[in-house]
């Protein structure tokens, strides 16, 4: 199976969007897939307004379509509403092509956070994109229930997974910082909500590891605070490990890769009740959820590391992966089955015979 996926979030983004498909393209040949991305990477490209360092696609649907007709794909996957997914699904439409969407974040809460546009509208706006979609993949539960009832169809799960072999516990610490650390890792933009993390009263020290456009607002507001910017890899993995609590401010996300990193790294998490934490972190002990994020923070000190790394273990990148390809496959043959219905013949046997026969003493002219 040939499947294109097409999303605006791509490197240089480091973000869950780009990571949870990086995890599928490295996936991908274990279940007979083919992958090829559809980025911004080749088209012109200029900074999102508010966010210069997020590069959006000045592409037409001519270059888009000549992409997609130079793979010649089986199956196309839009992962995001930006340019990049508006000028696939245009195309997709035109050829009467059969396609998947999925939808990773709360894009109506996280609007309203940044302009005074109206809920309302977005989720209007996400209706007619994902609309015409053979399937919209969500991470929970919750997010599925909330789509639902704002009139949103053909639903399908795809969870996430966590890299084990990355992220674990680790004997020495990174972190020459007062103790107890209480680390948060993301984008620092507005809506991850970062400031209702720093402003708290905490004991020990209080740890940023990520970029973004409110880095700098941040760091000239929270001097006390320690911004290590944007970290990967073995790095990243240390630092978790090298800390005490996991903070997640965030209220808009819908599920928080970072969630699972914290958990397999053994690190305690704090967070508001809200959907994404409250959808992972269900029936298990590594995590405090609270509206008072700092009786949250604290109260996290005292949780056992264990509970994190069983939770963990229950949360693969190949159940995701199968999944997400799964559905794929199951939308292809869905399409299959309902265009050989349209262009079968009709058996004889339901042909409509009629014989007339002329009344008594009348003939047909």
């Amino acid at each position: 199976m040939r499947v294109l996926i097409a999303t605006d979030a791509w490197r240089p983004q480091i973000n869950g969007v780009v990571r949870s498909l990086e995890r599928m393209v490295e996936a991908a040949p274990e279940f007979g897939v083919t992958p090829h991305m559809l980025t911004p990477e080749g088209f012109w490209q200029v900074g999102l307004p508010s966010y210069p360092d997020i590069r959006i696609a000045l592409a037409t649907r001519r270059h888009v379509a000549q992409r997609i007709a130079e793979f010649g794909p089986d199956h196309i996957h839009i992962a995001t509403e930006g340019p990049i997914g508006w000028l696939t699904r245009a195309v997709c439409l035109a050829q009467k092509r059969t396609f998947t969407t999925s939808y990773h974040t709360r894009f109506p809460q996280y609007v309203a956070a940044r302009w005074p546009i109206p809920e309302s509208w977005s989720y209007r706006f996400l209706r007619r994109f994902h609309g015409p979609a053979a399937g919209v993949m969500v991470s929970t539960a919750t997010v599925e229930a909330e789509l639902r009832a704002h009139g949103f169809e053909r639903i399908l799960r795809w969870g996430r997974g966590v890299d084990l072999s990355l992220f674990h516990p680790r004997p020495e610490s990174v972190l020459d910082l007062p103790r107890p650390i209480f680390l948060s890792v993301g984008r620092v933009a507005v809506e991850k909500n970062l400031e209702a993390f720093l402003s708290l009263r905490l004991p020990g020290s209080k740890v940023v590891v990520g970029d973004g456009p409110a880095r700098a607002d941040l760091q000239r507001a929270f001097p006390e605070a320690h911004f290590l910017g944007a970290r990967e890899g073995e790095d990243l993995a240390a630092i978790y490990a090298s800390s005490d609590v996991f903070v997640f401010p965030s209220l808009t996300d819908t599920f928080g890769i970072v969630l699972l990193e914290a958990a397999a790294s053994g690190l305690p998490v704090a967070a508001f009740p809200v959907q994404g934490p409250s959808d992972v972190f269900a029936g298990s002990e590594a995590a405090v959820l609270h509206e008072d994020l700092r009786s949250a923070a604290l109260s996290a000190l005292r949780l056992p590391r264990e509970a994190g790394l069983q939770l963990a273990q229950r949360h693969s990148w190949h159940s995701s992966a199968e999944q997400f390809y799964g559905h794929m496959r199951r939308a292809m043959q869905t399409a299959a089955a309902g265009k050989a219905a349209r262009v079968e013949p009709a058996p004889a046997s339901t042909a409509l015979s009629v014989r007339l026969e002329p009344a008594e003493g009348k003939e047909f002219a």
